[in-house]
């Protein structure tokens, strides 16, 4: 009988939303918001320019080895650099730490990059060793103009293909955080998806003052996992229509919309971080909806819970707003408590493990606290919609609750 309950509160809940006309409009203006985003970072990227020049100026110790005959001694001195006899012998000191970098030039940098091997200096710093490497180059090339390759080097045009060493351990740069900013990315659009549902479906029965109807044939945890999972189910279809556009054009247009092609072989996938990742995301998952589930029970009025509703959101994704900290100072204080803030701990912790920041311990703590808390807001939650789904004008008296009675009086 309690299955059976389950699917019918399931499939209510699902065909009632997908039949409404305000829930297409939402998803369908959601792509035209992330066009605009799109079209102003792209606006926005041709500061990336000045940073590189900065990069350039950076000092540097580094060693070299010129199969091109371009790079002075005497400039690649004033750079920092020294040369190189042995390569191997050169990267080894900067796996060791021993040397900040080493530059391998190729015989033609018109046509070859140019190798840099260097020691983590953080994943927005790395870049130095790149900017520096040309620099060289091309002051090197200014002064001995002569041919084509010479000119290409000149103005900059040369490829670097750069090894970053962490630990001992080749590192990947922004490639190894694609996949895990995925999963981010589908926490965020799940949340922002899903939050007003998962809220809206715990008060509108209490608002059209029929779930003390309800409850007399469905048993109250029944009908709340069964709204959980069809908000869920919900929001899968969300995501297939946003991403159908995507794929279609992919597939069909691609040539005509002027869409590069994916490189998914240049796409590095760590199981560890991308299992800690998950376990995030669905903790996270699991703590935010309990603590909706809580919201409407308590709240009389969907414009009553709207009050608590928007801190709430605020609080779950503050941490972008310390994003910079997040990356570069994970020790810091502010991001500490983030890390273990309920509420902040889910994009706090997937953040630093995307960027590998969080170790073991930290992913393992967050991790059980997420889980741990999720699972007891929601029995909170169950029990608070239980004693509080028959208020209909007042907030819940959390003693009824405590003691386990009914509230004294309901007003009509």
């Amino acid at each position: 009988m309690g299955r059976h309950n389950l699917t019918t509160v399931v499939g209510f809940e699902f065909t009632r939303t997908v039949r409404k006309r305000g829930f297409w409009v939402a998803i369908l203006a959601i792509p035209v918001v992330i066009a605009i985003i799109f079209a102003l970072s792209f606006v926005s990227g041709s500061s990336m320019s000045d940073s590189e020049d900065a990069q350039a100026e950076t000092e540097i110790a580094f060693a070299y080895t010129d199969a091109s005959g371009l790079v002075p001694e005497e400039l690649a001195g004033a750079y920092g650099g020294e040369e190189a006899t042995d390569a191997q012998a050169a990267i080894s000191r900067v796996r060791s730490g021993e040397l900040e970098a080493y530059f391998a030039y190729p015989e033609d940098p018109a046509a070859q990059p140019i190798e840099v091997t260097g020691v983590d200096r953080g994943l927005f710093d790395n870049g130095a060793y790149e900017a520096v490497a040309r620099s060289l180059l091309t002051t090197a090339a200014q002064q001995a103009i002569g041919d084509p390759g010479l000119s290409m080097a000149a103005a900059g045009e040369v490829s670097v293909e750069p090894t970053i060493y962490r630990n001992g351990e080749v590192t990947g740069g922004f490639t190894d955080t694609i996949a895990p900013l995925g999963l981010l990315a589908v926490f965020f659009l799940v949340i922002v998806m899903l939050s007003n549902q998962m809220l809206n479906s715990t008060l509108e029965e209490k608002e059209n003052r029929v779930t003390e109807m309800i409850l007399t044939t469905v048993n109250p945890t029944t009908l709340v996992i069964g709204k959980i999972l069809a908000v869920f189910a919900i929001g899968a279809v969300q995501i297939l229509v946003l991403l159908a556009p995507v794929v279609i054009g992919y597939a069909f247009f691609r040539d005509r919309l002027a869409i590069p092609a994916l490189d998914l072989s240049a796409l590095r996938l760590d199981p560890g971080t991308m299992v800690v990742q998950f376990l995030l995301l669905v903790g996270g998952f699991v703590l935010f909806t309990g603590v909706l589930v809580a919201i409407g029970a308590v709240m009389p009025t969907a414009k009553d819970a709207g009050v608590v509703f928007g801190p709430l959101i605020f609080a779950m994704f503050v941490p972008f707003y310390a994003i910079s900290l997040i990356i570069s100072d994970p020790g810091a204080v502010i991001v500490q408590v983030f890390t273990y803030f309920p509420l902040t701990a889910p994009v706090t912790g997937m953040l630093r493990n995307a960027f590998g920041t969080l170790d073991p311990v930290t992913a393992g703590i967050v991790i059980a606290e997420l889980f741990i808390l999720g699972v007891l807001v929601l029995k909170v939650a169950v029990a608070l919609f239980r004693y509080g789904s028959i208020a209909y004008t007042d907030k819940l008296n959390l003693r009824s609750v405590l003691g386990r009675r009914r509230p004294a009086t309901v007003k009509s």
